[in-house]
């Protein structure tokens, strides 16, 4: 059978096509991302997992918002040469797949920044998106976001109402009620994490009515995708708790190819992930003082108040954010976030006993990333790929919702799709 072409947009390291490549019903035609340790990542994992020979050409490294040049080829003294999406891609793909960056939307972002990101150009990157999915027509397309898009309004305009106007003028609708039906909680899709994600499934008219379309999408949001949701939540514990531990040293020690450290190193390959950043002993014995102040059940230092006023006595400083979060053991974790590549103090284990922030491979097992996944470059750039990642798990079972969506338009008496497959072929291949 054919398998289901797809196209990876504002790609990062490639969670999200790690997931459409696990389902086992997609085949990769490009990816486009323009950070260079996630493009190293993705190439190295296409090639040694998936047996994509060509993926040092056809994960492309540019600047999305070239878009004329991303199509047809460059030549450029940064990113180096490449035949362009055209070239890869052809005139048509089925399905394209991706996320811009979302650090204008987010909350924590808007707070930081004296404006309010509203003079960020991350705000209009959707723009370039919309342009690739105009020149290549799929059937569908898949655009993650965090839900602060839901309130953004850099120029005074939701942006999710830039977003529905840019979508019709392509021939394209998604769904109205976006909220209601396109904020999805990723815990409920075996993610060991609390992560709410707006998840826009973009649906090409082909003919059909406003009215139509909005049928279809609801059907895919209430009936279809759920039913690949998992039957329990996934906690802390169940996802990390096998590794390893690491507990603190007395003194700090130089190990040779890993550097300073404060904690024992786990036997292993240190280059897998699992190995503890170092921390300075005020914090160690802050994370001992937390950690043990919720086994034992007494609960006293977790309000906002004291762990700001432990954080300001720390530091001898006068924040009004507290910078500290343990992980509670039976339960998922809170959001993973690329802020983990500064540190690691609102992602504290949850054991006493170790005393620490989590570690590479510890925040990648939380974002659903299998044990093989290698993350290349710096320490630093690992915790910032994963943190910025779609969950690899949660992709899986959508991955399977939409070929189920792309079964049910072609068999849909008022809609037909542009290609045609043994549906009944691709059936087979289940979860």
């Amino acid at each position: 059978m054919r398998k289901i072409k797809v196209v990876d947009l504002f790609s990062g390291a490639g969670g999200l096509l790690e997931g459409f490549m696990q389902s086992g019903l997609y085949i990769p035609q490009a990816s486009v991302e323009w950070e260079k340790a996630p493009v190293d990542t993705l190439r190295n994992r296409l090639k040694t997992k998936w047996g994509i020979s060509d993926a040092n050409d056809t994960v492309i490294w540019f600047d999305m918002q070239r878009t004329d040049e991303l199509f047809s080829g460059f030549d450029d003294e940064k990113y180096g040469k490449s035949k362009g999406l055209d070239y890869y891609i052809g005139d048509k793909t089925d399905v394209i797949i991706g996320g811009p960056p979302c650090q204008a939307y987010s909350q924590a972002g808007r707070t930081k920044d004296e404006h309010g990101m509203k003079y960020d150009y991350r705000n209009y990157l959707f723009e370039y998106y919309l342009k690739t999915v105009d020149r290549y027509q799929p059937e569908l397309f898949v655009f993650e976001n965090v839900p602060g898009m839901l309130s953004a309004m850099p120029d005074g305009t939701p942006i999710v109402d830039l977003i529905k106007a840019d979508v019709q003028k392509i021939g394209y609708e998604i769904v109205e009620d976006i909220r209601n039906h396109a904020l999805i909680d990723m815990s409920d899709y075996g993610v060991p994490q609390n992560r709410k994600r707006v998840i826009l499934v973009g649906l090409k008219k082909n003919g059909n009515t406003y009215e139509e379309c909005q049928q279809f999408l609801t059907e895919f949001y209430d009936k279809i995708l759920p039913k690949y949701q998992s039957e329990k939540k996934i906690s802390v514990e169940e996802a990390i708790g096998d590794l390893p531990k690491a507990f603190p040293l007395e003194e700090p020690v130089y190990i040779k190819g890993i550097g300073r450290q404060s904690y024992t190193v786990p036997d292993g390959d240190p280059t897998w992930g699992h190995v503890v950043r170092f921390q300075n002993q005020r914090d160690i014995e802050i994370f001992g003082l937390l950690t043990e102040d919720i086994e034992s059940g007494k609960n006293e230092l977790q309000s906002a108040d004291k762990l700001n006023e432990i954080y300001n006595k720390a530091t001898g400083g006068n924040s009004k954010v507290h910078k500290y979060h343990v992980l509670r053991r039976d339960q998922p974790s809170t959001t993973i976030t690329a802020h983990l590549h500064k540190d690691g103090l609102r992602f504290i284990h949850y054991d006493s006993q170790q005393s620490r922030t989590i570690t590479v491979r510890e925040a990648a097992r939380l974002q659903s990333f299998p044990d093989d996944f290698e993350f290349l470059s710096t320490r630093g750039n690992q915790y910032k790929m994963i943190g910025n990642a779609v969950p690899p798990e949660f992709a899986r079972r959508l991955s399977s919702a939409v070929r189920d969506f792309l079964i049910y338009l072609d068999e849909n008496e008022n809609r037909k799709l542009d290609f045609h497959q043994n549906w009944e072929e691709v059936s087979k291949c289940q979860l």
